[in-house]
């Protein structure tokens, strides 16, 4: 005579009480919720500013007094001479930001290797990113003030202080100004981020460069350069897209005055000045396009300037493997002649 059990089916509140429910409820959990708020405090406003951008409106026009103007606002953004003019600003922040990076680059290539008070330099050129931005611009309007401390210093190295410009109200010269204060505060976030992607390149690579005959410079070139590529290609990427969003600078040091207005400025002046709510928005929508666009190319750019650091990789790694097998004789041949002996 046999038994057979028939194998109950658990309700679904019997499975949600089980361990293995209990897990999926609760990485369902963890999950949903980051979701929920990363679209109520992200997406949901972004979908909100792009509709406000077909609109002619302020902040305090009920919704059905709103009047719909399709693509006027962002015609008008191409067409202002203050939003066109406050685009071409950023050429000055992106040219800034590059000549950061190489800073940041050559001083983390020194202080990768040992140097005499290299923590102390570190810890220094990292700290003016610790700053709030408001405080470094409130730092930098006192520095570059007529008769205050750029120009007590430039005094004491000889210069005449009728000779000197107007540091912020100079128009050939102020966009350089705000521009030196956002390098003084990145290059050594930059810098540090160099360090860590250079000293993770493995030291037996020099020493097989060296072993070739490789100076200072091929060494960089073939060698360190190939190695943090992500991270070079990550920090210009950032850096650029941050230069066309320039806010606090030109904010709080000039308030926009004198030709300093960055596109934010100007687009904070529009919608809280103005109230022309509609217009700011389609600006927005149009510098995130063109922060989209720049990051496509500059990927593209960079896939095209490191095409063949894989290929150089593999061959470092040959010689990586050469030296090895160089050692492995010596000692064979250095056993051989004690043998001898």
């Amino acid at each position: 005579m046999t038994v057979t059990t028939v194998k109950k089916k658990k309700s679904f509140i019997q499975w949600l009480k089980s361990r293995k429910g209990q897990q999926v409820t609760i990485c369902i959990a963890f999950m949903f919720i980051p979701l929920l708020l990363l679209f109520v405090f992200t997406y949901l406003p972004f979908g909100e500013m792009v509709k406000f951008s077909f609109y002619e409106m302020k902040y305090a026009t009920p919704v059905e007094k709103r009047v719909f103007v399709g693509w006027q606002n962002y015609i008008d953004v191409f067409q202002r001479s203050d939003c066109f003019r406050a685009l071409k600003l950023s050429l000055y922040y992106i040219a800034g930001a590059l000549i950061q990076l190489v800073i940041a680059l050559y001083l983390a290539t020194l202080l990768s290797f040992k140097t005499k008070g290299g923590n102390i330099f570190k810890g220094v050129m990292f700290f003016p990113y610790l700053i709030n931005g408001i405080a470094i611009g409130f730092i930098f309007k006192f520095f570059y003030t007529r008769g205050f401390v750029f120009d007590t210093v430039l005094q004491w190295c000889g210069f005449d202080l009728e000779n000197l410009p107007y540091w912020l109200r100079d128009q050939t010269i102020n966009n350089w100004s705000l521009v030196a204060s956002s390098v003084w505060r990145y290059f050594g976030q930059n810098m540090v981020l160099f360090i860590g992607a250079i000293m993770s390149v493995d030291a037996e690579m020099y020493e097989a460069a060296e072993l070739d005959g490789a100076n200072k410079f091929q060494q960089f070139r073939h060698i360190i350069l190939p190695s943090i590529k992500t991270i070079v290609t990550l920090n210009v990427i950032l850096s650029i897209t941050g230069s066309l969003s320039a806010f606090e600078p030109s904010y709080v040091i000039t308030s926009g005055a004198n030709g300093t207005g960055t596109y934010f400025v100007i687009m904070d002046r529009i919608a809280h000045t103005s109230q022309k709510v509609g217009l700011a928005c389609a600006m927005a929508v149009v510098l995130l396009g063109i922060i989209f666009i720049c990051t496509i190319l500059q990927k593209l750019f960079f896939k095209y300037i490191f095409r063949n650091a894989d290929s150089e990789d593999e061959t470092y790694d040959a010689k990586k493997a050469r030296k090895k097998l160089e050692k492995q004789r010596r000692k064979e041949l250095k056993l051989q002649q004690k043998g001898a002996v």
